[in-house]
């Protein structure tokens, strides 16, 4: 056969292999745009895209560092730990594998600094964390940080994000809407100042509770902000919704918050804010 007659060429060297050197874990996707960006790049321009603008979430540790003035904030010591009312198998695990993963205890973090001199406490939620849900440590840590600055008679800035109550701990979730509304009530007879920052996204049981009830609220652009889905009221009221009917945008338009800031703008804005307030 003819093919028996073909000698096959051997190779006079090995085949060389181009192969490039890409660091894992050093490239994100943007969601809007849908571009890869270097995770540095993305860092510096305050972890907002910079091919469209669009905003990603924030880490608690970067959030503090692009709104407190360097060496001036000090966190709360907690010695509270979450617990497992219902007895669920695999929440203590979730739990331990999250603060490993993210380098935070909780999905708040609260304290006093310094907003270009102007001293205030600050809470501050990351969805990194059980997409910000609130629980007992949460509810307890805010209701806490109002009455530290109810106490210290500082402003308090909350920045929320939530998916909403942590249902992993039942009713008693639930409860911490009370509580918090209870402390701001508190706080509001005070005479002290409540400003919140909605960022993307706001839901739940946070929505319903603290982050409305602030003197001056505020939000970052895109930022999705309501109670339920979309979806789920739409099949509660029987009505067709509004496109974009939950976005910062549109809440602007419609009262529910009293402007957009953009995220390099946050710091100015907050610390004018509380130096009129002053006056």
């Amino acid at each position: 056969m003819i093919v028996d007659k073909i000698k096959k060429r051997e190779p006079t060297a090995k085949r060389i292999q181009n192969k490039v050197d890409i660091p894992v874990g050093k490239w994100v996707k943007c969601d809007k745009c849908k571009e890869i960006i270097y995770k540095d790049s993305l860092r510096e321009n305050l972890s907002i895209c910079p091919n469209c603008g669009g905003y990603f979430r924030m880490h608690i540790n970067k959030r503090l560092e692009s709104i407190i003035d360097e060496g001036t904030y000090k966190k709360f010591d907690f010695n509270i730990d979450t617990t497992n009312p219902l007895n669920l198998e695999d929440y203590p695990k979730k739990l331990k594998s999250l603060r490993e993963k993210t380098g935070i205890q909780e999905a708040v973090s609260s304290g006093t600094g310094k907003i270009n001199g102007e001293e205030v406490v600050i809470c501050v939620m990351d969805s990194g964390f059980l997409m910000g849900s609130m629980g007992i440590v949460v509810g307890e840590k805010i209701t806490y940080s109002i009455e530290r600055a109810i106490e210290l008679k500082l402003p308090i800035i909350i920045f929320c994000v939530s998916g909403g109550a942590r249902m992993q701990e039942g009713i008693i979730s639930l409860m911490q809407m009370a509580k918090t509304t209870s402390a701001i009530e508190k706080l509001n007879e005070a005479g002290l100042l409540y400003i919140s920052v909605l960022t993307d996204p706001t839901y739940g049981g946070v929505t319903a509770s603290f982050a409305s009830l602030a003197d001056i609220i505020l939000a970052e652009p895109g930022a999705m902000i309501g109670f339920a889905g979309q979806r789920v009221i739409e099949q509660t009221i029987g009505e067709e919704l509004p496109e974009g009917f939950q976005t910062a945008e549109f809440l602007l338009d419609h009262g529910f918050i009293d402007k957009i800031v953009e995220r390099k703008d946050l710091k100015n804005t907050l610390s004018k804010l509380i130096q009129l307030n002053k006056n």
